[in-house]
């Protein structure tokens, strides 16, 4: 204070946020008040599950008031859904609104004995109606309906924008089959996956530092071998969504300015009270996977703020507030790999398919990242993963799963679609290009079999067709229509 005199005369008491202990025994003081209030009764867990959800997923405000609000409107969901009018109550509710409009059309028709009648009925059914309400509102207080940990899971759920089904599932269970749901969508990346589910068990064991992010992975390799679609399978399969991927394209932060664009104006500045876009995201998200694209091209200021968050798992933005990155998971990706499979394509050294020796371009690859990363940087890793190029049964694998993605679309037009062994030879021997991976596959997809598709459902000629399959003739791929009553066989016909 400017003013010492009057600051010598305030005595300054830090008031601490109380521990997940002495905040459930504040909700059990509250308990009674709320039940009065919603007119419900909560279990003990979902007073407990209150504490724990609000504290893991609700980040951004304290204890004991996040957890009193959650179990206050836990209260009023409850109530809102118990408390509706049973049918037969709710049926004559109608049945006095269909008589008042009788009524009404009789007394303007000037037919009075017909409105004296309507009244009288009207007035009976309101004294049963009356009798019927105060027995059922004795029965509700009798039997008060129950706030169970769901309900509170519903709660958070809502707050936080995480499923319900995430929020109540078991974390060790989920962590224990990582690999098994990474597999479904990222093909022929065993090492990769192995590496990352090691990394983020051995976090949430708490054998690192409880504060540091759940993971911090650097992930080389050439384009379109499963860089992304790990980052986005990991979202969708620890946190509930691919929408809990924040991505940003580090080509955009190659200026010493634009640090601040991640942090924040300064004060004074245009935007200051807009926030950071990292800052921002995070502490709106808590829970998400960050995702920087093409991690070199980064200004070295703006490697300096990853230092702190690698290590601390916190960043203070340009307006004070502290953000937590201790429940999100860091992903870089470099194209340093890519560069360096296309020069030893160019010395012969690269088929379309199988490097001839792989552990020698990862150690080219390693090699490289050591000269363009400093030591600080890479020793805050927890893993650096080299992603293969990939093999002929990978590409066939992943042909099927954007096959599925097609038939998905085509749902609502009640056709499925195959490929025949002789397309997918043709697709990948003439538009599979390693140098663009899986990439250049979905274009001739959508080339070759898409627009086929679409062609023929706008003409109508697949009306009466279930499954069509691919196949190629003279160098040209053509649909062939299969009949409804014919047996569906696997997508890819042998």
């Amino acid at each position: 204070e400017k003013d010492g005199a009057l600051e010598r005369r305030f005595q300054p008491i830090i008031v601490d946020q109380p521990s997940q202990e002495d905040t459930i025994r504040i909700l059990y003081g509250l308990k009674s008040k709320f039940e009065e209030f919603h007119n419900v009764e909560y279990k003990p867990e979902a007073i407990e599950k209150a504490v724990t959800l609000s504290e893991r997923y609700i980040t951004e405000r304290n204890l004991p008031d996040k957890a009193i609000d959650v179990i206050d409107e836990a209260g009023s969901l409850v109530k809102l859904r118990a408390y509706q009018l049973p049918p037969d109550l709710r049926d004559i509710e109608e049945k006095i609104k269909e008589i008042e409009e009788k009524k009404e059309e009789a007394a303007s028709e000037q037919d009075y004995e017909k409105a004296a009648r309507l009244r009288d009925e009207e007035l009976r059914l309101r004294a049963k109606l009356e009798s019927l309400k105060a027995k059922w509102k004795q029965e509700m207080a009798a039997n008060r309906p129950k706030v169970t940990e769901e309900d509170v899971a519903e709660v958070v759920a809502r707050w936080t924008g995480i499923p319900v089904k995430r929020i109540h599932e078991n974390d060790m269970e989920k962590l224990l089959h990582i690999e098994e749901e990474l597999h479904k969508r990222v093909i022929g990346q065993d090492d990769a996956i192995k590496a990352v589910a090691r990394a983020i068990r051995r976090s949430r064991v708490g054998l690192k530092g409880r504060h540091r992010p759940i993971g911090v992975f650097l992930f080389l390799g050439p384009t379109g071998v499963g860089k992304t679609e790990t980052a986005k399978a990991l979202a969708e399969y620890l946190f509930g969504s691919e929408e809990a991927l924040v991505r940003f394209d580090m080509s955009e932060y190659m200026e010493k300015h634009t640090v601040s664009r991640l942090v924040g104006a300064p004060p004074g500045y245009v935007g200051y009270e807009e926030g950071g876009q990292l800052t921002e995201k995070v502490r709106r998200r808590p829970y998400s996977v960050l995702l920087f694209d093409e991690i070199e091209k980064a200004h070295p200021d703006v490697f300096n703020i990853f230092l702190q968050i690698f290590d601390d798992g916190r960043l203070t933005d340009a307006m004070g507030r502290t953000v937590d990155f201790a429940n999100t998971i860091i992903i870089m990706t470099s194209n340093l790999g890519a560069r360096l499979i296309a020069h030893g394509s160019q010395m012969g050294f690269e088929k379309k398919f199988g490097m001839i020796d792989y552990e020698q371009m990862k150690k080219n690859v390693l090699d490289q990242v050591k000269k363009s990363f400093s030591p600080e940087f890479l020793n805050r890793l927890d893993e650096v993963i080299v992603y293969r190029p990939l093999e002929k049964e990978d590409v066939v694998k992943i042909l099927e799963l954007q096959l599925e993605q097609v038939n998905r679309s085509l749902h609502e037009w009640n056709v499925k679609v195959r490929l025949h062994k002789s397309f997918v030879d043709w697709i990948i021997d003439r538009e599979y290009k390693p140098e663009y991976g899986a990439r250049s596959l979905k274009r001739a997809l959508q080339h070759h079999v898409e627009d086929l598709l679409a062609e023929e459902l706008l003409k109508g000629t697949l009306a009466d067709v279930e499954l069509v399959e691919i196949r190629v003739k003279e160098d040209k791929p053509y649909i062939k229509p299969v009949k409804k009553k014919e047996k569906l066989e696997a997508i890819f016909n042998q």
